[in-house]
């Protein structure tokens, strides 16, 4: 069958695209289920063990997504260079963002093991003393996969560029597979509980770290860009400051984005350890409903990353309308199949009554308004970083998220006295003025003023 003009003309097929979205949502899936799977292993062990490893995995998050987006600096500068098929250019700031992500990732897991008690007491203040010792013994192992963490997400980000989201996604369900065959031994048959968890996940993002790194030393087909030597990277600090450029807006946007959650989490613990849990679980099924459309916003930035290296303006701008639509799909289909499993999946955690139903009314919330209003207030964003507009993404996604959302949620809670729907009231204010902003911005195609080579 004959294909228009248009269709003929555009950088990317919808195979491609496709092939390119499936291991994105899949890998995104699985690095989420990491957590859940802490969660579910320790709810055996009682409500107690679901708070502590609720409350450091908001931090594990900050500092995950961190990671990840000054690791989206070497996306993009990979994926512009190639759209210039500039492959040696591509090459070096692979080097650099492994180089410079490592380093980093290095001082904050050393930061957090000597200071782990100051950041816990500092965030989350007084909480149930069992809880804190548990919340401890998680942080010390959850500090220790940070480097293997960053270099996983910097080797990731890297195949990204070049268009190759299936190793990736391989990798993160290797890890996933070892990290529950780890809980089944040390949490449910040795009974380590919460340290038997934090081991389990270190050992799989260790694993999953080398995989990757060893993929990467050679030049394969469809992978042009290799680390042939990683003994021989020394810092070359214009392409670090092109990477970090973008790296830094985007990190400080994923971080304060991350203290606001921590800044909210401070107010659920005082509601007791009951709304503790039943927030912690809908938090946890609130990431994972989102996590095909994530997917799909990483797969854009790719995307554009190449149409604008290729000086193709008006094919950035068609291919953002596309995936916002891709992802309004995949956020809803999500969402009403996370609903849907709910019940059944939290009966076999062995969560205690009034924590489940607690939990269940709060999910129902958020499936009604999710779908609506997530995609207009994350997807644009990624075309717009993609082109280089990232402080203008960092601003208003801080803005909003101190302004609409924590204000809002610590009013309700420690001034109205309101349960931890309050928590979703918050977000759910912020995505509405986020997507308004983005949106105009969008709109405006100022963001495709912005050079990032």
């Amino acid at each position: 069958m004959n294909q228009s003009p248009s269709q003929t003309t555009h950088l990317f097929t919808n195979r491609q695209i496709t092939a390119m979205l499936l291991p994105l949502m899949a890998e995104q899936l699985l690095i989420t289920l990491m957590g859940m799977v802490n969660t579910f292993m320790v709810a055996h062990v009682g409500s107690y063990a679901i708070s502590a490893v609720s409350l450091v995995d908001s931090i594990n998050i900050l500092v995950i997504q961190a990671f990840y987006a000054l690791s989206t600096g070497g996306t993009i500068v990979c994926a512009q260079y190639l759209g210039q098929k500039k492959t040696g250019h591509a090459i070096r700031s692979a080097e650099q963002t492994l180089f410079i992500v490592t380093l980093i990732s290095l001082v904050t897991a050393a930061f957090c093991i000597l200071f782990d008690r100051q950041i816990l007491r500092l965030i989350f203040g007084t909480v149930d003393e069992e809880v804190f010792n548990s919340a401890r013994t998680y942080f010390f192992y959850s500090s220790l996969s940070y480097p293997f963490i960053a270099l996983y997400d910097a080797g990731s980000s890297i195949f990204r560029a070049q268009k190759n989201t299936g190793f990736p996604m391989a990798m993160s369900l290797i890890a996933n597979i070892a990290n529950v065959i780890g809980n089944i031994i040390l949490v449910l048959i040795l009974g380590q509980g919460v340290a038997g968890a934090a081991i389990s996940t270190l050992a799989a993002r260790a694993l999953c770290a080398l995989l990757v790194l060893l993929r990467l030393v050679k030049p394969r087909e469809n992978q042009p860009v290799y680390v042939a030597n990683y003994t021989r990277i020394r810092p070359h600090m214009p392409l670090i400051r092109r990477i970090l450029h973008i790296g830094i807006p985007a990190g400080i946007e994923n971080s304060m984005f991350q203290f606001g959650k921590l800044a909210i989490q401070s107010s659920v613990s005082t509601l007791g350890v009951t709304a503790m849990a039943a927030h912690a679980m809908a938090s946890n099924f609130e990431s994972f409903n989102g996590i095909a459309g994530i997917g799909v916003g990483i797969g854009l930035m790719t995307v554009t990353g190449h149409c604008l290296g290729a000086g193709r303006k008006d094919e950035a701008v068609y291919y953002v309308k596309k995936f916002c639509v891709a992802a309004e799909i995949a956020v809803a289909g999500s969402c009403i199949l996370l609903f849907l499993l709910a019940r059944p999946i939290v009966t076999l955690s062995g969560m205690e009554p009034e924590s489940m139903r607690l939990f269940l009314g709060l999910l129902t919330f958020i499936t009604l308004v999710k779908p609506i209003i997530w995609v207009p207030s994350f997807i644009p964003a990624y075309g717009l970083r993609a082109a280089g507009d990232v402080k203008y993404t960092m601003v208003v996604s801080c803005l909003t998220m101190w302004l609409c959302r924590v204000s809002l949620c610590i009013f309700l809670i420690r001034g109205l006295g309101v349960g931890p729907i309050a928590v979703w009231i918050g977000m759910f204010s912020d995505w509405i003025v986020r997507g308004i902003f983005f949106t105009k911005r969008y709109m405006s195609r100022k963001w495709l003023e912005f050079h990032v080579l």
